[in-house]
């Protein structure tokens, strides 16, 4: 492995750009291929930089010469979305035929439809416009930045803004924000199976490559969209945005993103409905036609039964609850990064977490320092002072929550002044231990080792004998436990990992982390979401358990590190399946679990907060951090949580499955309520010597039906509807349509008789009792399908549903005594008519609430039964990754 193991000191000096950065035209870069090929001093010359990065004006010319490093743009194009509600066929035939029947002399019924197809298209456009809104605001809030070296020091910067010839650092489980050719690196591994489906991850150095090389062997690279499986590096920006070679490929895939389970199922849905509504307008039109009625009408009365069969505000109900779910879970402490993070919430059904901080209070206090034999010993913890990675003032300790810990005992400081520390070894998860070298004050050198208590054990001589009771008696009462070991280091003057052997233990620094007073109810809520929740921790695996059992978590299976890296692929999936507790796992441990319990079906959330995590949280269906992560691991998540609480997180997964319950009920409204009021006028023009209702009369119908529904995402959800994840059933849908459409058009076959046979009504009487009939009845039919409880009763909707139903029933009843009556073929209505209405009305929702009772008694698929294993090609996973490199402007 190439590299010095330390990162090179980069001087402010050193940051003054050369002649060639003064230029007035700064580099495009350099191809990524080119660049692996060539010597660093060549490659740095070609990008007019230096080893110690940009000024900050440099950059910002750059920056403005070459356009941000971004191959996605969320900014909202009202013409795009205007276009969306335009691309339907259906929709621009009877736009057409319309134009037709106008210049034939049906103007007045063509400038109607026109009329309604507009506003039609209006609502659509303001609700789905007002949805991307959402989205780009939701975007905003979201920023993936990057370590540079800009004007001689560090510094944060979004990943967009980075350009040729930036100096970036690279650090475990970072995704690499740019082509970059590497100056310096430790043990650098990328896993690129984003750009090549290879597994295995990339070794990678600094020796350029031979010329022509493919993409898997730019060694001296790390490519944009990958992910730093291991060790660290610092290189310099070749090639940003679309000319890297990750953004040609997501720019090849163009904006489409793919289909999700959701959208696949509203995809099948609406294509089960176009094939009705196919087979409905082609036999209504033929049947007219035979009839020798007038083509121009025929034709305008078969498209618009399709379109009234057509859920066409579908799309805008997906979208508006999709906001509407990301501002309630915003309002609940839940940040999704992108919309379709709401379904995958929502999708759940297992969560692999950390335990620390998650079902723990996450504050860890040092309790005592324990020598083998169990007595209280000042030497053992000033040797576990010694061997922390900060200063040995206490001040800079960095990130690892046990050595601050350490240092807040009382006696710390006194206890480590006169000690100087001449070389350190970091802690790794692979080793879990950390080692320095230090003089004491008589001028004596010690080699000093802590960390995991079997590994320091191992390297340990002579241990005494009450050292293992001692151990077994701190992890059975639930405390984390750091062994510290010694002995003298002779002429040491650096160390490595082969220099921790021989040791002797000195004892055990012993820390307190109680569990959370909350966490057991969280575990329930969860739990009673139909989640299995597992616990993945680099701790002690009979703590780990200890936490478990005081919980109330179900026991498992316990599986550790040794026991991930001996069993393969096939033999982890079953193995995972069964545990509860994954212990002393190393990052790619836990990201093999979290694959390996994808692999057999399940959607698999992970949530963690370390560097050590984001590993898990890139191999997740959803990654799941918190707003006090490291920066690494909110990076890599999907969504964050502002608490780091389970609660939170079940109030998410709750939110996603309300979104799934809504749109299920507009779906299921359209195939009882439409399939049946298109059914009844398919059989109606049979019988009838006129239309019974005309085309415009139909679109305003579903236009006005429509509007109502668009309240649908405001609605409240029953308990045992977030019980489980549902999933798109087409057949379950099918088998509703079939019992549920012809109830409905039963109830208009009466109307038609009542129209017919008391009140002998003509052509448009009978159009005007038909229309305020259907509108009512597939209107106030939601408050029945929306739940499979009693409506109202022991469910009840919420108040914008119930004043969008009932003021859109009240237009329809205005609507024959408008004005505007005449105008769209209505005339005034009997007084009689609207007793038998309400007749009608409670007859029929009495007898929906028969056959839904009916219909759901009956026996069902249980909700154990595994779904088939999910496939996801590159192509979803270079989009995912493609979402981190936007920004709300054009791409250049």
């Amino acid at each position: 492995m190439t590299g010095t193991g330390t990162r090179p000191e980069l001087r402010p000096s050193a940051a003054r750009p050369g002649p060639a950065a003064d230029r007035s035209a700064g580099p495009a870069g350099v191809p990524v291929g080119e660049a692996a090929a060539q010597d660093v001093e060549q490659v740095l010359s070609r990008l007019a930089a230096t080893p110690a990065g940009l000024t900050g004006v440099e950059a910002e010319r750059r920056l403005a010469a070459g356009g941000p490093n971004a191959v996605r743009t969320h900014q909202v194009k009202a013409l795009a979305v205007l276009g969306r509600q335009l691309r339907s066929a259906l929709l621009l035939l009877l736009l057409a035929a319309a134009l037709v029947s106008f210049f034939f002399g049906e103007r007045t019924d063509a400038v109607v439809i026109g009329v309604i197809l507009l506003l039609s298209v209006v609502l659509g456009f303001t609700n789905e416009y007002r949805a991307e809104r959402a989205a780009q605001a939701l975007h905003s809030r979201v920023r993936h930045t990057a370590v540079v070296l800009r004007d001689g020091h560090e510094q944060e910067v979004d990943v967009t803004a980075l350009v040729p010839g930036d100096v970036v650092r690279l650090a475990l489980g970072q995704i690499v924000p740019a082509d970059v050719r590497l100056l310096e690196c430790t043990g650098l591994q990328c896993d690129e199976g984003v750009l090549t489906g290879e597994s295995a991850p990339v070794a990678k150095g600094l020796a350029r490559v031979e010329e022509g090389a493919e993409l898997a062997e730019l060694s001296s690279c790390a490519l944009m969209g990958t992910v730093v499986h291991a060790g660290s590096g610092t290189g310099a920006v070749v090639a940003t945005g679309g000319r890297a070679a990750f953004g040609r490929i997501a720019l090849g895939l163009g904006e489409r993103q793919p289909e999700t389970a959701f959208q696949v199922g509203l995809r099948r849905f609406s294509m089960l409905l176009l094939r009705v509504a196919a087979v409905l307008t082609t036999g209504i039109f033929v049947v007219n036609t035979v009839l020798h009625r007038p083509l121009l009408e025929a034709l305008l009365f078969s498209l618009a039964i399709a379109v009234g069969i057509t859920p066409q505000l579908l799309p805008a109900v997906v979208s508006t609850s999709l906001a509407a779910g990301s501002r309630r879970l915003a309002a609940r402490d839940v940040l999704v990064k992108r919309l379709v993070c709401i379904e995958d919430l929502g999708d759940l059904d297992v969560l692999v977490t950390d335990k620390t901080g998650t079902l723990t209070e996450g504050r860890i206090t040092f309790e005592s320092a324990l020598d083998p034999a169990g007595t209280a010993r000042d030497e053992v913890l000033l040797l576990g002072l010694l061997a922390t990675e900060g200063d040995l003032d206490g001040d800079h300790l960095g990130d690892n929550p046990l050595d601050t810990a350490l240092w807040q005992a009382p006696r710390a400081a006194r206890l480590a002044a006169g000690h100087r520390r001449l070389a350190a070894l970091p802690f790794d998860h692979e080793r879990q231990l950390s080692s320095a070298l230090v003089r004491r004050p008589d001028g004596s050198p010690v080699l000093v080792t802590k960390g995991a208590p079997e590994q320091v054990l191992a390297r340990c001589v002579d241990v005494p004998a009450t050292a293992a009771p001692v151990l077994d008696g701190l992890f059975a009462a639930g405390d984390r436990v750091v062994a510290v070991a010694a002995r003298p280091a002779g002429e040491l003057l650096t160390i490595t990992g082969a220099d921790e052997t021989g040791l002797r233990l000195a004892g055990f620094l012993v820390f307190r982390d109680p569990p959370k007073q909350d966490a057991a109810e969280s575990l329930r809520r969860l739990a009673g979401l139909g989640i299995t929740v597992k616990i993945c921790t680099g701790d002690n695996p009979v703590v780990a358990e200890k936490v478990c059992a005081d919980l109330g978590l179900p026991a498992g299976a316990t599986l550790t590190g040794r026991d991930i890296g001996a069993l393969d692929d096939e033999r982890l999936a079953a193995a995972a399946a069964d545990a509860t507790v994954f212990a002393r796992v190393s990052p790619e441990d836990k990201a093999r679990v979290v694959r390996a319990l994808r692999g057999s079906g399940r959607s698999v959330g992970f949530l963690g907060d370390g560097v050590n995590d984001a590993l898990a949280l890139h191999a997740a269906d959803i990654g799941i951090s918190v707003d006090s992560a490291t920066d690494v691991a909110k990076d890599a998540a999907d969504a964050v949580l502002l608490k780091k609480d389970l609660g939170v997180l079940a109030e998410g997964v709750a939110e996603g499955r309300r979104i799934f319950a809504n749109t299920i009920k507009y779906v299921l409204m359209g195939t009882s309520s439409n399939f049946g009021n298109m059914f009844s006028a398919a059989g109606a023009s049979l019988a009838l010597s006129f239309l019974p209702m005309l085309p415009s009369q139909i679109l305003l119908n579903n236009l006005l039906y429509d509007t109502g529904q668009l309240t649908i995402p405001t609605d409240r959800v029953d308990e045992e509807q977030l019980r489980a994840p549902a999933h798109w059933d087409i057949s379950f849908i099918r088998r509703f349509m079939l019992w549920f459409g012809p109830a409905s058009s039963l109830f208009d076959f009466l109307t038609f008789w009542v129209m017919l046979g008391v009140f002998h009504a003509d052509a448009a009487l009978f159009r005007s009792g038909w229309f305020v009939e259907s509108l009512a009845t597939q209107t106030l039919v939601i408050f029945a399908i929306r739940t499979r409880r009693i409506p109202f009763l022991r469910s009840r909707p919420s108040i914008p549903l119930l004043v969008a139903s009932l003021g859109v029933v009240a237009v329809g009843v205005a609507l024959p005594f408008s004005p505007a009556a005449a105008t769209l073929g209505f005339t005034p209505l009997p007084p009689a008519f609207f007793l038998a209405l309400a007749g009608m009305v409670v007859t029929y929702l009495v007898l929906i609430e028969g056959v839904k009772r009916w219909f759901f008694s009956r026996p069902v698929t249980p909700v154990a039964a595994l779904p088939a294993p999910r496939r996801r090609q590159r192509e979803h996973r270079i989009h995912r990754r493609a979402g981190r490199f936007s920004h709300p402007g054009p791409l250049h």
